[in-house]
């Protein structure tokens, strides 16, 4: 189920990560580990997360490889290391929607939103490359915290990708 469709200002948002490239098919085993880790890493740097996790598709290829960043939003400075990165989400306008739903559906939300933006005649931030398509920002936050909500059928997932300026 989604919610409507936004569009909002976002500021810059300072983040850690990690960056990784998965098949797929993978996606769904590979990176949610990732999230701890991070989490794990933020708390031995002694920096406070500011928001929720969040997955960042930096190339999408399908069916190939998705390259992306699980990271979350910080507050203050942090020191980057071979493992984990520290960046900037880059300000601007984002259309947004929230998906209530297990994550499994994420793929139809992520869908209906380029659809409604392509009849909006909105314009995101991507270049299609040989590669695949590369994204300033294109944003899942996760907005449950699985310890505390345990059904994924519950969830609620924030949509956010940047429009072009």
């Amino acid at each position: 189920m989604m919610s409507k469709y936004e569009i909002v200002q976002r500021p810059a948002q300072r983040y850690a990560a990690i960056a990784t490239t998965v098949p797929m098919e993978d996606l769904s085993t590979v990176v949610p580990p990732l999230n701890q880790e991070v989490f794990d890493w933020l708390a031995k740097q002694g920096v406070a997360a500011n928001g929720p996790p969040f997955w960042a598709y930096d190339v999408i290829n399908m069916p190939g490889r998705l390259s992306l960043r699980v990271g979350v939003t910080i507050d203050g400075p942090a020191e980057a290391d071979e493992r984990v990165e520290v960046g900037e989400l880059p300000a601007g306008s984002y259309l947004e929607t929230t998906f209530h739903g297990h994550p499994a559906g994420l793929r139809q939300a992520t869908g209906e939103l380029l659809a409604h933006a392509e009849r909006q005649g909105l314009r995101f931030d991507a270049t299609e490359e040989p590669d695949g398509e590369h994204w300033a920002a294109r944003l899942e936050y996760y907005l449950d915290d699985p310890a505390e909500e345990s059904d994924m059928n519950e969830w609620d997932t924030l949509l956010s990708f940047k429009l072009a300026d």
